[in-house]
């Protein structure tokens, strides 16, 4: 049903288009020259983005607290009503958006957001879901379905990015709260993936369900401050990026009870110089090794997979936005490895916090700055 529901949505966002008035700017890069068109500006530090069907334009989160509506030619709605209160402390806000596998029929629309804790000292990450209201002005219902507990985090390493699986199962990236042990520790929340059904219930076949002082959530563990995410078409896994410290940003596969290591495992090394006091090496018997790792860290963040048929050259290409590298990373897989990088739009000295694939093929580039902006990057033809 989901994949039925899934090619139905890609279908009616076939004629997807945005009407700019402006002449799209060009840049040079490997695979032809590169158009770079502003949709929209004005945005506060927007963290995602999603479309929606049927040609109706964008829903763009602001970590300030915001969800609001792009419009087809590129018009920003006020702030949508029906939003959760979130903690707007350092890293923490308002932050990840998608949509239901099934959102033609049930119109959910799912956040991630920082919420603090009752004496509002600390805070952790939830995600909730609620229905986007006909006339697009609000969100009808919204509820809590998921809280990260215990909740440490005093501004920094919230995560978080959310997937749907191809059988509708919901994957969310958390951070480790700059809590490094935490990542290891299976009855606490930080530095994992769990997997909920839409409902935010935990499904019987969790690798950890029934094990005591365990939460059932829990897909897999050890990870840092993850801040991309993103299904594989071709296959169907889970693919997640994430911090390392001063070093050691990696992309993971994401396998069922895997431990991805942090902070026993690790590329990188402390912000003082020294080594991560936890660490014992940079490959650790029975931690899971990462897909990619960058020594030198970009600070990656937005990810998706190009697998639409309007630009040939970037066909099976992964695109990763980078916050203190200020560039969108193109790479190249081939016999599932990383065989080559590009970096892309470093003329704008942005940072880039989300990129997606449009349904009519180009890439939508978020910049997270006070006065942040919608892309459409694409290849001149």
């Amino acid at each position: 049903m989901f994949r039925k529901t899934l090619i139905a949505t890609l279908c009616a966002t076939a004629f997807f288009s945005l009407s700019l008035q402006a002449s799209a700017a060009t840049y040079k890069s490997e695979e032809g020259t590169l158009t770079v068109d502003e949709v929209v500006g004005g945005l506060k530090h927007p963290w995602a983005v999603a479309f929606l069907p049927d040609n109706k334009g964008m829903l763009v989160t602001e970590r300030t607290g915001s969800l609001r509506v792009v419009s087809p030619d590129g018009k920003l709605s006020a702030p949508l009503s029906g939003v959760p209160k979130v903690w707007v402390q350092g890293q923490g806000g308002l932050l990840d958006v998608v949509l239901s596998p099934d959102f033609a029929k049930d119109r959910m629309v799912y956040l991630t957001y920082a919420e603090a804790s009752a004496d509002g000292q600390t805070g952790g990450t939830a995600a909730g879901r609620g229905r986007l209201s006909p006339d697009m002005t609000k969100i009808e219902g919204f509820t809590r379905i998921f809280q990260q507990q215990p909740k440490l985090s005093v501004g920094n390493h919230f995560g978080s990015r959310m997937v749907f699986d191809q059988d509708g199962y919901l994957f969310i990236a958390l951070g480790e709260n700059n809590n490094r042990p935490t990542a290891q520790d299976l009855d606490k929340l930080q530095g994992k993936i769990v997997r909920l059904n839409a409902d935010g219930s935990v499904p019987d076949d969790n690798p950890f369900v029934g094990q005591k002082n365990v939460r059932p959530e829990i897909w897999s563990y050890g990870h840092r401050n993850q801040q991309g995410a993103a299904l594989n078409p071709w296959n169907g896994t889970v693919w997640t990026n994430e911090h390392g410290p001063m070093g050691g940003d990696e992309i993971n596969i994401i396998e069922r009870g895997a431990n991805y290591g942090w902070p026993i495992s690790t590329f990188g090394i402390d912000y003082n110089g020294q080594p991560i006091p936890e660490s014992k090496g940079k490959i650790v018997e029975g931690v899971t090794k990462p897909f990619h790792v960058w020594e030198k860290s970009p600070a990656i963040s937005g990810m998706t997979f190009y697998s639409a048929d309007k630009f040939k050259p970037w066909d099976h290409d992964i695109f990763i936005g980078a916050l203190s590298a200020q560039v969108l990373i193109r790479l190249e897989l081939k016999d599932d490895k990383v065989v080559h990088e590009e970096r892309l739009l470093g003329e704008l000295e942005s940072r880039i916090r989300d990129v997606r694939q449009g349904p009519d093929g180009y890439l939508y580039v978020l910049t997270d700055e006070e006065d942040g902006k919608l892309l459409k990057v694409g290849l001149a033809q």
